[in-house]
């Protein structure tokens, strides 16, 4: 019943933009805090960013600046708006829904900025 659908996933080059979507079905999306996570071939997989309930960011060090996220109530959904894409940002980018013990991830997205 949990699903958490991303697209806007692509091929995009060197300086490029991209925005991705998170569609969010089955919870009370309100109380979650969601975020952004990405995972390169043969790296951990890492945070990018969450925003809270109350619409409080947090970003890696390595994206503040170039990327935005952002969170639509209304239509259960969370946003990252990346600019500025570097090769760096390739990875397949993974939607998260956090609150209290509850966890759920996204099947994921591939994104890939070409040098």
């Amino acid at each position: 019943q949990v699903q958490l659908v991303e697209s806007g996933g692509g091929l995009v080059q060197f300086g490029g933009s991209l925005r991705l979507s998170c569609a969010a079905s089955g919870i009370t999306f309100n109380l979650y805090t969601m975020g952004w996570y990405r995972q390169a071939p043969g790296k951990q997989r890492e945070l990018v960013a969450t925003i809270t309930s109350a619409g409080s960011t947090d970003y890696a060090a390595s994206v503040k600046g170039r990327f935005t996220i952002s969170r639509d109530n209304a239509k259960n959904s969370v946003y990252l708006q990346m600019n500025s894409l570097k090769p760096e940002d390739t990875a397949v980018y993974y939607c998260s829904a956090d609150w209290l013990s509850r966890h759920y991830w996204g099947q994921g997205t591939q994104v890939t900025v070409s040098s």
